[in-house]
């Protein structure tokens, strides 16, 4: 009888807390890595600081008059532009409130029941009383299964912080940070602060920068730091004003980054400017009523972040309630309301129905009596 060579025994798996331990480390380090670009902006923002005050202003300037304007004028563009980029980077994206959150009941029958239509009717039940009129490209109701929570209108999960984010635009490396309801007008005060900062220095330093070319400037360590403050100043002045009107854009068609590149879809077709109220209730929805808060980084948006005001959603047979009061079943209505109740600070926005675009009611000519797609469980980022 022969005798084989024994199989050497396979190494013993790695114990599990070491596996944490070093998954632990992993995500430590990455959260690290991602303050290298707000670091980066900052060392930027002192050094400028330092170019400009010091090396500029007090050494170079020789006209008390201009240094004084100059060194106030610069001092109010650096406190703007430094208080709307710390509540950018510090203000906490706002996450779904616990009614759009699976009970546990719900989360047991939707793990439970085999995908389809058993599926569908757990989300349909707990969508039924939700302020909710968008839907996936297959007409599901939109689920995470991350966070086992049915989705507000214009929420999306963040992949970088793994949570749904309530009106996200998108994920700012730049200040770290998910740029959505809570804090998309102090991102939009950065841009315009940052961009007038840029543009103010790039103004004052353009004669001292002439100079230094036609050897008017006495040759001292100010020449460099005076060439590089006006090159530096001018390069963030053309991406900063392409990315600041590009934004004011956004504001005006009430659209977030990610709806430009896949707009929402409602109940009974797809629409870009589903959410457009007109100009001035699309700039009030995130500037906010009070026009003292407007240029200052303190939050005055309108609503909650959970409902949206929007025009191109049928009425609900089952939903008898419209916002305001406001009878929306008559024949001869020109312009449609939402099927469920909004929030309270969101409803206002609709009363005012000579703003509302008259082509919303033409375009849903015709659709009445379609029924709702039926529901499918789609998993959406």
């Amino acid at each position: 009888m022969r005798c084989g060579k024994m199989a050497a025994p396979p190494p013993p798996p790695p114990p599990a807390g070491a596996a944490g331990a070093w998954g632990g480390v992993r995500r430590r380090c990455q959260r690290l890595l991602y303050w290298v670009p707000v670091l980066f902006i900052s060392s930027i923002l002192c050094w400028s600081y330092y170019a400009y005050v010091t090396q500029l202003c007090l050494l170079t300037m020789t006209n008390i008059g201009e240094k004084v304007v100059c060194l106030v004028a610069y001092h109010i563009f650096f406190m703007l532009f430094v208080w709307s980029y710390w509540k950018t980077i510090f203000t906490l994206p706002m996450n779904p409130s616990k009614e759009f959150h699976l009970s546990y009941s719900d989360k047991e029958s939707l793990e439970r029941e085999p995908r389809g239509e058993s599926q569908q009717e757990v989300l349909r039940r707990a969508a039924k009383d939700l302020p909710i009129y968008t839907r996936t490209m297959s007409g599901a109701i939109r689920y995470c299964d991350r966070c086992h929570l049915v989705k507000p209108d214009r929420c999306h999960h963040c992949s970088v912080c793994d949570k749904c984010i309530l009106k996200m635009d998108h994920h700012c490396p730049w200040v770290n940070n998910c740029v959505g309801f809570s804090n998309y007008k102090f991102f939009l005060l950065f841009l315009a602060y940052s961009l007038l900062y840029c543009l103010f220095i790039a103004a004052t330093d353009l004669q001292y920068f002439i100079k230094f070319w036609t050897n008017g400037l006495p040759d001292t360590q100010a020449k460099f730091h005076i060439m590089f403050l006006f090159f530096a100043a001018a390069m963030f002045s053309v991406s900063l004003s392409s990315l600041f009107g590009y934004h004011c854009w956004l504001v005006s068609k009430n659209k977030s980054t990610l709806e430009v590149f896949r707009a929402p879809i409602f109940r009974h077709r797809t629409d870009k400017n589903g959410f457009s109220l007109g100009f001035s209730k699309n700039l009030r929805q995130v500037f906010g009523d009070e026009k003292k808060y407007w240029l200052l980084p303190v939050f005055s948006s309108l609503g909650d972040g959970c409902s949206f005001p929007t025009c191109l959603v049928n009425q609900d047979p089952e939903q008898a309630s419209t916002p305001g009061g406001l009878n929306s079943t008559s024949k001869n209505e020109s312009h449609l309301f939402p099927a469920k109740p909004l929030r309270d600070s969101q409803s206002h926005l609709l009363t005012d129905t000579p703003s509302w675009s008259e082509t919303s009611a033409k375009a849903e000519k015709g659709k009445v009596g379609m029924s709702n797609p039926a529901l499918t469980m789609e998993n959406e980022t």
